[in-house]
């Protein structure tokens, strides 16, 4: 008998209610179902998890290896070594213009943990966070584990999924706590243009309501010269702005787990009391590897971006040949969000999560249904794999979708 059942016949309680409120991650679901099925044998089209195919550059795993090697491993102080997070703050200085010292940055185990322990400390029980529709499937759990409420606010896709500070203002209430705002987007690859990226920060700042800026995928910016942009470029507002940030996609480091935050430094004290009552410091040997990923070169950041740019090509064409799935086109990240509704009530496929189901079983393509982002009518694959997976996909979905009709 499972614990949740016991719960029932006994009325004796067992989990809490913040337990309760979350879900488990949709990503992290479809992975582990992917892994399942690769362990029978069966050959998949993987486009399930948001994770670079590239290898970590060398010089990154190099620093790891000699901080072992001159058993660099101990305990830290919570919020990193001084080093990594002198680091962080010069490269985020040399890009976006800012001027953060180290004791207002936190070395975390992953860009998530970064950003549960923002809103953990900065979220009361009723206080309303605002989060643009579609999301990154974890915003909401986090918040509601939290106790606050995330209050969405729907973007057009007929308009590229693009927010501006109108939309936003529209859903703040004397409850509005914070806005999490994630340029390029997991899931549609989508961008904040910074005329509205500014707008939406100052119209928070007159507002006395903080910024999240998830900077997770800002690295792989394809639009323009494909130059990074940060909210956090607006200084004068930066006692508004608190950034969660990631190593994980930009230098293709998603299971060393090096994130950190940046921001205020009450704020980030906050943070790391916080986190000196879980995790502790991030492994000791990632933060040397980090070192290295922040001060040395960043040519292997720009091959990877127009390596992805590539990929993003070749799987719209592949999409394009199959009638009926429209998609817009991502600006950024890795990952594109076509709209399959055209095949909805046609033989038992009448939602995403049926389609996304259906693609696993029959045809062994892995994706993730956009009901996990806050929308109904799309699919999200990750385009992080090599062509031959793309080719092969989207042949089976070719034939898949062309059994629908």
């Amino acid at each position: 008998m499972s614990a949740a059942a016991a719960e029932i016949l006994t009325g004796t309680k067992i989990f809490s209610d913040r337990i309760n409120r979350i879900e488990v991650s949709a990503t992290m679901a479809i992975t582990a179902e992917a892994l399942r099925l690769k362990a029978t044998g069966i050959d998949l089209a993987d486009f399930g998890a948001g994770e670079p195919h590239f290898g970590t550059p060398d010089h990154i795993k190099r620093a790891a290896i000699e901080a072992i090697e001159k058993n660099l491993t101990k305990y830290t102080a919570v919020a990193g070594i001084p080093e990594v997070r002198k680091a962080i703050c010069a490269r985020h200085a040399a890009d976006f213009g800012t001027d953060y010292k180290i004791d207002e940055c936190c070395f975390a185990t992953g860009g998530k943990q970064a950003l549960f322990n923002a809103i953990e400390v900065l979220v009361d029980h009723g206080d309303e966070v605002i989060v643009p529709v579609p999301y990154w499937v974890s915003y909401k759990d986090i918040i509601q584990f939290a106790g606050g409420k995330p209050v969405f606010v729907r973007t057009d896709e007929a308009q590229d999924f693009r927010l501006t500070a109108a939309m936003v203002e529209a859903a703040i209430t004397d409850r509005t706590r914070c806005i999490i705002l994630n340029s390029p987007t997991n899931p549609a690859g989508s961008i904040i243009l910074p005329e509205d990226m500014e707008s939406i920060i100052r119209l928070a700042h007159r507002r006395g309501i903080l910024v999240l800026l998830d900077e997770c995928y800002n690295y792989l910016n394809f639009e323009g010269d494909g130059k990074p942009t940060s909210g956090a470029s607006v200084t004068d507002c930066r006692d508004s702005i608190v950034i969660c940030g990631t190593l994980s996609k930009t230098y293709a480091m998603t299971g060393w787990r090096a994130g950190f935050a940046l921001g205020p430094k009450s704020i980030i004290a906050a943070i790391s009391k916080l986190q000196s009552q879980s995790t502790s410091n991030a492994s000791t040997p990632v933060q040397y590897a980090a070192i290295a990923a922040l001060n040395g070169p960043q040519d292997c950041v720009d091959e990877m971006r127009k390596g992805y740019i590539e990929l993003r090509d070749r799987i719209l064409a592949g999409f394009k040949t199959i009638p009926g799935i429209t998609c817009t086109v991502p600006q950024g990240a890795f990952y594109v969000y076509p709209n399959v509704s055209a095949f909805f009530d046609k033989k038992d496929a009448s939602t995403a999560s049926e389609i996304a189901s259906r693609l696993l079983s029959e045809a062994h393509v892995v994706c993730v249904p956009g009901e996990a982002f806050g929308t109904e009518e799309h699919l999200r694959f990750s385009y992080a794999t090599s062509a031959d997976v793309i080719d092969k996909g989207i042949e089976r979905m070719r034939t898949f979708f062309a059994g629908l009709v």
